[in-house]
């Protein structure tokens, strides 16, 4: 299954965008990196790897909302 980078925008809606694509973990996240290093992100944009089977799968994945974890007293 291949590594998918995307590009999300926070504003004024959620966006996904995929930048690229490779076949192995480092490749991706040495390019996600350089991305995250470049002009014009700002803190409403964010680069992510994603591992899916297909970009459809990955666009899901990204679109699902994450609950944080629970430590302990936290009920």
């Amino acid at each position: 299954m291949p590594y998918y980078i995307y590009r999300i925008s926070e504003a004024p809606i959620r966006l996904t965008n995929k930048i690229e694509q490779h076949d192995s973990f480092g490749a991706a996240q040495q390019r996600a990196k350089a991305l995250r290093n470049e002009a014009g992100i700002d803190e409403r944009t964010t680069i992510k790897v994603i591992f899916a089977e297909t970009e459809l799968h990955a666009e899901d994945l990204l679109s699902q909302v994450r609950q944080p974890p629970q430590g302990p007293g936290d009920d």
